[in-house]
């Protein structure tokens, strides 16, 4: 069995210590403001303030778990984990999403109880709270955005900051409405489509955590083309039990039974590295595993791709 191995993928990345920092001021004004909006919502009567309360707890506690997540992810690797630590922000990323679908489901019950048992609101705390809210979301979220675009850890954490924002924009609405036409109705709605717009984005989101973690296929990578393109390199006969997944978020990796021409056979090395090289060049997957097989001499009516 041969073996391919290149990190050269360049993704620009912050100096890990900054963005320790970044995410550590953020869990800081979360935490600070999810007992501004508790107290808040307590004093105003507001479900939707509270509902921001708990969202922007969640918020925290996301960016805890990204926080040591990111931590755990830089460990190297070692004779246990051969693979390395970095699927920890993964795993980070599917508890987080977790908790936001369990956080919309509570929100949602609560609206409706509170529409069939309406109870008065202050409409003035509500809407000085929520634009605090709005502000430290909006601070949050600046922290942590360039970063979400190179980890699916920090992004899960941002989204959830974003749209803990857009929910701080309809709690000042629903404020509004209290103060100009007494509608209390507005406040536990509000919270509703809080509660649709987190799982809205989860759904969006969730599925590239479950398909790093089962294995799957990169979504930018058609399989079916990846074995094409080994199959016309020169030398090569055919290819099967291809595997391809991804180690980390932004690794791709292959293990596939390489099969040589009998009369290309004594090339196979340098087929094997021309190959690998195909696989770099084109579809950036720098983590290939070639196992060589001579024509008419390997494995038995195999699968094209996994195993039968």
């Amino acid at each position: 069995m041969a073996h391919e191995h290149d990190h050269g993928h360049h993704h620009h990345q912050i100096d890990p210590s900054t963005g320790d920092a970044r995410v550590a001021w953020a869990i800081a004004v979360n935490m600070a403001l999810t007992l501004a909006q508790i107290v808040g919502g307590i004093l105003s009567g507001s479900l939707a303030l509270i509902a921001d309360a708990l969202h922007n707890f969640s918020d925290a506690v996301a960016l805890i778990i990204a926080f040591f997540a990111r931590r755990i992810a830089r460990r190297p690797s070692d004779p246990r984990m051969s693979f390395g630590y970095g699927r920890a922000e993964v795993v980070a990323t599917l508890v987080n999403y977790t908790t936001l679908v369990v956080l919309a489901i509570y929100l949602m019950y609560e609206g409706v109880m509170r529409i069939v048992q309406p109870e008065p609101i202050d409409g003035w705390i509500v809407v000085w709270i929520a634009v605090l809210a709005l502000i430290v979301d909006a601070v949050t979220a600046l922290l942590t955005f360039s970063m979400a675009k190179a980890s699916m850890n920090i992004r899960a954490a941002f989204l959830h900051n974003l749209a803990d924002a857009l929910g701080s924009v309809a709690v000042i609405v629903a404020g509004s409405a209290v103060i100009l036409f007494g509608w209390t109705w507005v406040d536990p709605a509000v919270t509703i489509v809080i509660a649709f717009y987190i799982l809205w984005h989860v759904r969006a989101e969730i599925t590239g955590a479950i398909r790093v973690l089962m294995l799957g296929a990169p979504p930018g990578l058609d399989p079916e083309q990846v074995a094409a393109a080994i199959e016309q390199a020169e030398g090569v006969d055919s290819v099967h039990h291809v595997h391809l997944w991804s180690m980390q978020e932004r690794e791709p990796a292959l293990t596939a039974h390489l099969v040589i021409a009998a009369d290309a056979w004594p090339a196979a090395e340098r087929i094997r590295v021309a190959v690998g090289q195909v696989l770099q060049d084109r579809f950036a997957i720098g983590h290939t595993t070639l196992e060589m097989e001579r024509a008419g001499q390997g494995c038995k009516a195999p699968a094209r791709f996994g195993h039968d």
